[in-house]
């Protein structure tokens, strides 16, 4: 199975709420369909197999991405939370999680998409009351929104990711650079 999706934040309630990109300018949805909200739970590997996902799964799985992000958001500007996105984020969190099983051949994590969408909201809520909320930070690229957890020394990244995002940012200024620099006249 071809990766569809990346998984650059450092933890997966971050990568739930980058599955919606660019958000202040194109909002490009990676959740257009079913089978994609089924392949990101298998692909970030919260789960091996998964009960087929229907139309209502994605709305709720939209639903919680989006109170995920405000959070994040909010956390990370050290606001007040919102009351609407912590009752949104609750209510899921409160349901039954993924299980993972012991079998002869090792773990195996069988889940429906309400258990997957809980045990995301779970991975929030870890997040949001835990030790890495001083460590988030938003994608240096002014087109990405991705907010994903610094754990470099010195807290010196700067992007989401290189090849997501540093790459590009880093080719841009140097050929800005190029056009800019004065030409050595030739004599």
């Amino acid at each position: 199975m071809d990766h569809q999706h990346v998984f650059v934040c450092g933890n997966p309630a971050l990568d739930f709420a980058a599955t919606l990109r660019a958000r202040r300018s194109v909002r490009f949805e990676m959740f257009v369909t079913p089978d994609r909200l089924d392949a990101w739970y298998v692909e970030c590997g919260l789960v091996d197999t998964i009960t087929p996902a229907d139309k209502g799964d994605v709305e709720q799985a939209k639903a919680l991405r989006e109170a995920i992000y405000e959070l994040v958001t909010t956390r990370r500007l050290g606001q007040e939370y919102g009351g609407e996105a912590l009752t949104a984020l609750n209510g899921v969190a409160r349901k039954p999680p993924t299980s993972p099983q012991l079998t002869p051949t090792g773990r195996q994590t069988e889940a429906t998409p309400e258990q997957a969408l809980s045990t995301v909201a779970r991975h929030a809520v870890e997040l949001l009351s835990g030790p890495d909320v001083p460590l988030m930070k938003e994608c240096g690229n002014p087109e990405c929104t991705r907010v994903y957890v610094d754990r470099s020394r010195g807290m010196r990244r700067q992007w989401c990711g290189m090849e997501s995002c540093g790459n590009k940012i880093k080719a841009a200024a140097y050929r800005a650079r190029k056009k800019s620099a004065p030409t050595v006249a030739a004599r």
